[in-house]
């Protein structure tokens, strides 16, 4: 597909790796990290983000999205492979042309270790997927779903932060991106296309977020515990102009909710 690509930058090939580190008085240490960065373009029209493009297209984001979890997953020095995207100015994002980003580095970031412990200690209790027990319950529930599909869904989590967080999960577990058949990718590219819709109509503007895919580490274990899943962490709070700031209590303490997932959910559901 010509008009989806990536430009890349293996950013250990600039700065000397080093097997060392650094240790001062036994308190600090630092290390070498090495890794690569690509920049995804979406489309060549440059007016478009995913919310208005056609669900074949963001269908190819996603299978060029697979094939570089794939590529650099199998590099001996990769352990983890970061997909996301920031979308807009508020987001700090300086181009306006759709694009994402893929980070790929020798150690697994500390969010995703979070994730990695905690499913694998309840895979080891129970012999289920966490993220799929969780799932279930919300799916008989109904009360944070938004979207439901054949193979996916799209829920504001029970522990959601932002105002309109939002997570995309498939139904059946897999690891990673790569496992997913072609009629999941299409039912993904779908469902990504209801949600960031639905975002630009909860303030009538281009939404603003951040969103990156969680899935199993590229480490060479088998990591069956794990269950992929998309997050979008967006700002907005009450309007296209009032943003969520993480403030006082917040910052010291634990993050506050302005308001329930519940009601998040929704109103996104009837937009």
């Amino acid at each position: 597909y010509k008009n989806t690509y990536a430009f890349t930058n293996d950013f250990g090939a600039l700065i000397p790796d080093s097997d060392t580190s650094t240790v001062l008085d036994g308190l600090l240490k630092a290390k070498g990290e090495r890794g690569i960065c690509k920049v995804i373009c979406f489309s060549p029209d440059h007016s478009l983000t995913l919310a208005n493009m056609k669900v074949k297209d963001i269908t190819e984001v996603i299978k060029l999205w697979s094939n570089e979890y794939q590529t650099m997953g199998d590099l001996p020095y990769i352990n983890h492979v970061q997909i996301f995207e920031n979308k807009g100015a508020t987001m700090g994002c300086s181009n306006p042309h759709p694009h994402g980003q893929i980070w790929a580095q020798s150690s697994i970031p500390k969010e995703v270790l979070k994730k990695s412990t905690n499913q694998k200690e309840y895979w080891d209790k129970h012999q289920t997927s966490l993220l799929g027990d969780y799932l279930k319950q919300e799916i008989v529930r109904k009360e944070r779903i938004i979207y439901s599909s054949e193979y996916f869904v799209a829920l504001v989590p029970f522990w959601a932060v932002w105002p309109y967080e939002v997570m995309i999960v498939p139904k059946r577990q897999v690891q990673n991106i790569t496992l997913l058949t072609a009629e999941e990718q299409l039912d993904y590219a779908a469902m990504i296309s209801v949600v960031t819709s639905k975002y630009d109509r909860l303030f009538n503007t281009s939404f603003p977020y951040s969103s990156g895919i969680h899935q199993a580490p590229t480490n060479g274990e088998q990591n069956e515990f794990w269950h992929m899943h998309m997050l979008f962490y967006p700002p907005l709070l009450r309007s296209a102009t009032v943003k969520k700031f993480m403030v006082g209590y917040e910052m010291f303490a634990t993050p506050q909710r302005d308001i329930t997932a519940e009601m998040a959910a929704d109103k996104l559901r009837q937009l």
